[in-house]
């Protein structure tokens, strides 16, 4: 008899985080949990503003130098509105996590999983897919940790793209739309910004590498309209920080919300798999959060341990996830309050849960 192959082990960190988190952390390690041929060990961490009130630090060193030695983060939210620093702004350690380790890309697939869950008339045989990868680490956000003198009636925020920062995201949406079906988008205003200019130069030489990549340059500000007009023009999308941060938000409008909208921030060592949601913190412990944005997380971060470990059984894992949510959603009785329907977090992980296992 041949010895079996060993199941891959891998310690997940668990960051539930604020307001409605650690609802959809929990029902995305169920599915998880759920899985075959991928063995999963979570730890939880607390991070975020609740953290804050507790310890007087959101991110605190010793968590940030542990989540170090873990395969994969899975993330909630956080942050609440009422917990905010003396100048004003609310505390936001998913963004230290992507500068402290490096997580560059951005990467935010945008799926329709029915029609109804769009506010769009959407056209008999037409369906909304794309990618936008998002610059993580510059752009508007490069400046927000920097002291500011008191006093003055003025303040500003500085965009800085370096050479650096933009060929390897550029780079990192080729090779991405290179699986797809080559196509890419950048998104900038060239026309104005000389660092926008600066970006699209780099996009511009980068792309001579990837012939086969059909490409196109848009203006932010004309995106937003084609991509209510006519979203299915688009495959993967890369663009700045601030840019990125808001067209995400639109673009999960068109698939039902942000519930519906998964996302992985990934470096070249690490990786956080998050929902693209805030912590909702009306609806915190209400059982009314939509937790699919958090299970597909779930199913990018199989996926990225899948390639990143060469582990076909994370691989398939992922693509079993994936399968039972596009299954659950195509039948239009299976929504969530966000989607015009009355599952609550815990029905809609039933369902999918459900799915996986018959």
């Amino acid at each position: 008899m041949l010895p079996s192959t060993p199941v891959p082990q891998y310690k997940i960190a668990s960051l539930g985080g604020d307001g409605i988190g650690p609802e959809v952390v929990a029902s995305t390690i169920q599915i998880l949990e759920a899985i075959d041929g991928v063995s999963l060990e979570f730890t939880e961490h607390s991070v975020g503003a609740g953290e804050y009130l507790n310890s007087g630090d959101p991110l605190p060193e010793a968590t940030l130098e542990a989540l170090k030695a873990y395969d994969a983060i899975l993330l909630g939210a956080m942050g609440l509105p009422s917990v905010r620093w003396p100048n004003g702004v609310e505390m936001t350690p998913q963004i230290d996590l992507r500068e402290k380790l490096d997580l560059y890309q951005g990467v935010r697939p945008i799926k329709l999983y029915h029609p109804l869950h769009s506010p769009l008339r959407i056209p008999e045989g037409k369906t909304i897919d794309f990618v936008i990868l998002r610059e993580n680490t510059e752009g508007l956000f490069s400046d927000r940790l920097t002291p500011r003198p008191a006093g003055r009636d003025f303040e500003t925020d500085t965009m800085k793209i370096t050479r650096h920062g933009a060929e390897r995201i550029c780079r990192a949406a080729f090779e991405l739309a290179m699986g797809r079906r080559k196509k890419l988008a950048l998104v900038d205003k060239a026309n104005v910004l000389q660092s926008m200019a600066f970006l699209r130069r780099v996009f511009d030489t980068v792309a001579n590498d990837y012939p086969d990549v059909e490409t196109e340059r848009v203006y932010v500000d004309a995106v937003t309209l084609y991509m209510v007009q006519d979203p299915y023009r688009f495959d993967v999308m890369v663009t700045e920080n601030m840019f990125g941060d808001i067209i995400s938000d639109l673009a999960a409008g068109l698939i039902g919300g942000m519930g519906m909208a998964p996302s992985g921030d990934i470096g070249d060592t690490y990786a956080i798999f998050q929902p693209s949601h805030g912590t909702a913190p009306t609806i915190a412990g209400k059982s009314l959060a939509n937790p699919i944005a958090t299970i597909l997380s779930g199913a990018l971060m199989l996926r990225w341990l899948g390639e990143t470990k060469s582990d076909a059984a994370a691989t398939r894992g992922a693509e079993s996830i994936e399968a039972a949510v596009e299954e659950v959603l195509s039948n239009p009785e299976n929504r969530t309050v966000d989607l015009g329907g009355n599952l609550s977090t815990t029905g809609m992980t039933d369902r999918v849960l459900e799915r996986l296992g018959s």
